[in-house]
């Protein structure tokens, strides 16, 4: 049988290092990964956040910003040549604390970016955008949107604001539909879901350099045995994920039994946040 060559990287002979790159939400989890990792990718990292950040580390420029302040947010990203965008509500909440920073302040972003054109954004999405499918369901980035929560009503907002921006203004855009990203897997529906550290900064170095990339999604996931997401729209990234949730496989398994069948959790995709809320049911 003849061998089929692999396909060329589409980093090949591209230079991955850019002037200033700005990362919001740089205290929260994995703002604080990719904190540690972008600085080998620009010459200036400009990191943000509403939270503290500490004392600027050597090629950094630290900035505390409100992303529901849009003259702050104008501010913040003058000068920079790609933004990450990671910053806001991370966990399902009130749609009142959902609005500000997830939908306000994603507008804000892509405004600033195209007043001081910058031309490409790593949008941090999630995949509770699609929380709402089943689990073993296998879908890619054509499948419609089905928020679980406000949360993924917000990222769903922040695709459909990049593919806008990008229709309309021409900065491009990569989407990543984040799984569970954290040291290692934590329960059975994080070994269909779990994104590793290394490939996480895989997947932003390539959002960020791979050329022509218009408005793209992917979903942020490691090489895992049992998957619920085809990345093939995004092929032309040249993704190809290192890590997988199959050595933490068995202890899971033994350690935690198997959900009811019946359970929310155990039923959708979303997990956990398709059964969150309602939030005001309490109020006058």
């Amino acid at each position: 049988m003849t061998q089929q060559p692999h396909p060329a990287d589409p980093l090949d002979g591209i230079r991955t290092h850019c002037g200033r790159i700005l990362l919001t939400g740089a205290a929260g989890g994995l703002g604080r990964v990719l904190r540690e990792r972008l600085t080998r990718y620009a010459d200036v990292l400009r990191v943000s956040d509403i939270a503290s950040l500490g004392e600027p580390r050597a090629g950094e420029e630290a900035i505390v910003c409100d992303l529901a302040d849009a003259a702050a947010v104008d501010a913040l990203v003058d000068g920079v040549d790609a933004i990450v965008h990671l910053g806001g509500v991370s966990v399902e909440r009130p749609f009142e604390e959902v609005l500000p920073a997830n939908i306000q302040g994603a507008y804000h972003l892509y405004e600033a970016a195209r007043r001081h054109g910058v031309g490409r954004i790593v949008f941090a999405s999630s995949n509770h955008v699609t929380g709402f499918y089943r689990q073993g369901e296998v879908i890619d980035a054509a499948a419609p949107p089905r928020p679980d929560s406000y949360y993924g009503l917000s990222k769903a907002f922040g695709e459909q604001l990049a593919r806008f921006y990008f229709d309309r203004y021409g900065i491009e855009s990569v989407c990543l539909r984040i799984g569970s990203s954290f040291p290692e897997p934590k329960d059975r529906r994080m070994l269909s879901t779990w994104l590793g550290y290394d490939d996480l900064e895989q997947l932003v170095r390539r959002a960020m350099f791979v050329p022509k990339v218009g408005c793209t999604i992917v979903f942020g996931v490691s090489a895992n045995r049992d998957c619920w997401w085809d990345n093939a729209h995004a092929a032309h990234l040249g993704y190809a994920p290192t890590q997988s949730s199959e050595p933490w496989r068995e202890r899971i398994e033994r350690e935690q039994p198997p959900l009811r069948e019946d359970d929310p959790v155990r039923v959708y995709q979303g997990g956990a946040f398709v059964a969150a809320g309602p939030f005001g049911d309490s109020r006058p």
